[in-house]
């Protein structure tokens, strides 16, 4: 769960996004045991503890998109988005996590 400061973004609004050619570059910050599992399909893998300075750099082929950031079901995506926004980074987190994207019945990478 994110508190009521972080941007937050659901499932059907991320689709949305993608439908009308939206830019949106997914980042989850899971770890490496989790990513191995399964993932969004197109997710970029940068585990929270990497979510520093860096991130910005890693990030910057991507100007035009928002970030939309995702963990297992919110709370380390926020604290990401606290990170990822306090570089200048435009970021939001998926509601609920990966957990909502399954439970909305969307497809995930393994």
């Amino acid at each position: 769960m994110t508190d009521a400061t972080t941007p937050e973004i659901s499932v059907r609004e991320l689709k949305a996004c993608a439908e009308r050619g939206e830019p949106r570059v997914i980042v989850d910050v899971r770890d490496d045991k989790e990513w191995n599992l399964f993932r969004i399909p197109q997710a970029i893998h940068l585990p929270l503890a990497k979510v520093t300075d860096s991130a910005a750099e890693a990030l910057a082929r991507f100007p035009d998109g928002e970030v939309v950031v995702y963990c297992g079901h919110g709370s380390r995506s926020a604290k990401a988005v606290a990170l990822l926004r306090a570089q200048g980074i435009r970021a939001s987190s998926l509601a609920g996590g990966i957990a909502a994207w399954i439970d909305a019945g969307e497809e995930v990478d393994q």
